[in-house]
């Protein structure tokens, strides 16, 4: 993506890699009042009526990788959530905000858009399960829960650059249909602290 030159864009939504069309996938993006990008999240249908996502994940993994150049060697490990995940399973990634200074991180703006991506998902798809990988940085941070995934489980994925024997490691971040239902009929507020009103 041109307008988001921080972020390539990672395979899984590539259109080149991927057959995605309206049926199975939709992208969600947000611009501020100079019309500069400033959101994205995407997700993508996936159909696991014969196997579970760890199944399916120990074939196809390497389908699933970050979005930086470079990547020598990787591994899967199936975590407990990942062998109970199964169905009809929305695959959700892409998720990026503007660093403009003082504008749109660090003030709950994150948790209404993930929320509303979720939202569209279930109207969209009413799936089993809604998943996606969270390096763990990031996941130390608390974003998993800012993105309203009630589960977070470690190790689920190691990637290691060329020349490097560090890993980079990816959470497994997910929540049920169930869990969606009950985290969308909660109020903003419960999970935002908004700004006070004006004064009339």
């Amino acid at each position: 993506m041109r307008d988001r030159p921080k972020q390539a864009l990672g395979a899984p939504f590539d259109p080149d890699l991927q057959n995605l069309n309206e049926g199975n996938a939709f992208w969600l993006t947000g611009r501020d009042l100079d019309g500069d990008l400033m959101h994205t999240q995407a997700a993508r249908l996936l159909d696991l009526k014969h196997e579970d996502l760890g199944g399916y994940m120990f074939n196809r993994f390497r389908e699933f990788p970050p979005a930086i150049p470079d990547i020598d060697r990787s591994r899967f490990r199936a975590s407990p959530g990942a062998c109970n995940i199964t169905g009809r399973v929305i695959y959700h990634g892409e998720v990026w905000m503007s660093d403009k200074p003082g504008l749109f991180r660090g003030n709950g703006l994150s948790t209404v858009l993930a929320r509303y991506g979720l939202l569209t998902a279930m109207q969209r798809w009413n799936p089993d399960y809604i998943f996606g990988f969270m390096a763990r940085t990031v996941a130390f941070k608390g974003f998993a829960e800012r993105m309203g995934y009630m589960h977070n489980e470690p190790g689920a994925l190691r990637w290691f650059r060329k020349g490097s024997d560090m890993p980079m490691e990816g959470f497994l971040s997910y929540l049920s249909n169930e869990e969606a239902r009950y985290l969308l009929e909660m109020p903003v507020s419960d999970l935002v602290t908004l700004p006070a009103a004006k004064a009339a």
